[in-house]
């Protein structure tokens, strides 16, 4: 048995022994600190710029119509949602990388073997004609210059390092490195349920303008007929009725454009939830209306510190680079790692003999000044980055939760307000009516009355669809809004 105990200066021919991080564990930290924090939602509604916007599509279309809830719309952006199938794999990927980097810790147990027939030139090897006829007088058979063998070997060779400060450090920043990853796709998450509910507010919103306008558009079609009516019948201006068609003409303009939009936001919902484009859907849910609770922004943003998944990634990438500064430093630390093997040589003609090997190795850094001191700085100045980015955010939370409640609490007067408007409206028109039907007025107050109504109607659905997406807002600020946003809406 050999034990080998020795203190050197490393250089690059030992490049396995030196205090850095391992390749594997470089990969997982480079691959976590490229992924970073997912980015806000933008504008262009395209998958190209944003995931979000798209979905990983599993279905044909068919003949048939699917009903969809908002539940059920959701739930299928959580499954198919393009975004968040990448915060999957980013999950998946680092916890795979940390799986590998585990081995630096466990021992490497190898087993080998291998037969073979050998031929051996001993002139080539330096025995001289004078050696072979010495010894090949004490060989029965004679010692020629060509000789032959079997030889058949059997090894398991054992490896472990038991100390190494940069492997333990980078090991637990990959640990944190794993932990912001989930917590990114928890945040992934949180930004599908956000865009998917958004995307069908809308389109509840766009139905009721396409309902409103057909409406509108009836009863617009009964006041022609009255005015045509009234006009054979000598009662009536013939202005009357040719007022009556511009508005009839008019509000079937606005109902083919309602109706176009409405199918363009159901496809926008059905790519992001994974239907095909072509799908036809119906949407069962009625806009939600509730008022929402009081709460203070300091209510609010407590829970945010403790629910916020995005804050909770960067707290990890915090520790992260934490872990990493640490590991830089530990590189003075000396390294003791364990090596051996046991084997079996078989020769032909000649009995099995074992042989084996036990070494310890402790490399001890002796001078690399320059290199260690950069990589302290160079880690100690990413590390200020990355807690300097925590406190902004913890500022930017702030504001975000300051300014959703005061989108939410605007938006709820601006609901209420125009439901006000509809029933003053309301009445206007059936004043306006009666007075027409009358012979007090022509129909001049009447369209005008009409257009009022239609113009208050579509506040209603407006305001009530910005007042929904504060609350989705202030929930996704104070990081509940995949469990509560149904208690936000309201049920």
């Amino acid at each position: 048995m050999m034990v080998v105990t020795r203190a050197q200066n490393p250089g690059p021919q030992h490049s396995s022994l030196l205090p850095a991080f391992p390749p594997a564990v470089l990969a997982l930290l480079a691959l976590a600190l490229a992924a970073g924090p997912l980015c806000a939602q933008q504008a262009n509604p395209t998958s190209a710029a944003n995931p979000f916007y798209g979905s990983v599509t599993l279905q044909p279309a068919t003949e048939d119509t699917l009903k969809l809830s908002l539940d059920e719309a959701i739930g299928l952006g959580l499954k198919n949602n393009l975004g968040l199938k990448e915060a999957e794999y980013g999950e998946k990927l680092l916890q795979g990388e940390k799986n590998v980097a585990l081995q630096e810790f466990l021992p490497t147990i190898l087993l080998s073997g291998a037969t073979g027939v050998y031929q051996h030139d001993l002139a080539a090897l330096g025995f001289g004609p004078s050696t072979i006829a010495k010894f090949g007088s004490k060989v029965p058979a004679g010692l020629s210059l060509i000789t032959r063998d079997d030889l058949t070997t059997g090894q398991v060779s054992f490896s472990e390092t038991l100390f190494s400060g940069p492997v333990i450090a980078a090991y637990k920043g990959a640990g944190a490195a794993e932990r912001a990853a989930h917590f990114a796709k928890m945040s992934a998450r949180g930004e599908v349920v956000q865009q998917v509910a958004t995307a069908y507010l809308h389109a509840i919103a766009a139905a009721s303008e396409v309902d409103n306008a057909k409406a509108q558009e009836a009863e617009d079609q009964t006041q022609l007929d009255h005015a045509h009516n009234a006009h054979l019948a000598g009662t009536a201006a013939n202005l009357d009725e040719l007022r009556a068609r511009v508005q009839l003409q008019a509000q079937q303009q606005s109902r083919i454009l309602a109706e176009n939009a409405l199918e363009k936001d159901l496809i926008l919902l059905k790519r992001e939830i994974g239907v095909a484009p072509g799908q036809k859907i119906a949407l069962t849910d009625p806009a939600p209306y509730s008022e929402l609770a009081a709460q203070t922004p300091e209510e609010v943003r407590a829970v945010a510190y403790k629910s916020r998944q995005d804050y909770q990634n960067l707290q990890n990438q915090a520790i992260e680079y934490k872990a990493i500064h640490l590991a830089y430093r530990s590189q003075r630390l000396p390294t003791l790692s364990f090596s051996g093997y046991y084997g079996t040589d078989t020769v032909t003609g000649v009995n099995t003999h074992g042989n084996f090997m036990a070494q310890g190795t402790l490399s001890v850094p002796l001078f690399r000044e320059a290199k260690l001191r950069g990589d302290v700085e160079a880690s100690a100045a990413q590390m200020d980055a990355i807690n300097d980015q925590l406190a902004d955010l913890r500022g930017h939370i702030d504001q975000q939760v300051r300014s959703a409640l005061l989108d939410a609490s605007a938006s709820a007067q601006l609901v209420k307000v125009a439901r006000s408007n509809v029933d003053l409206a309301t009445r206007e028109l059936s004043d306006e009516t009666d007075r027409v039907s009358a012979g007090v007025d022509d129909n001049l107050p009447l369209v005008t009355a009409q257009a009022t109504l239609a113009a208050a109607q579509n506040n209603v659905v407006e305001s009530l669809y910005q007042y929904n997406v504060a609350k989705l807002a202030l929930a996704r600020a104070a990081g509940v809004l995949e469990l509560q946003y149904r208690d936000y809406l309201g049920r």
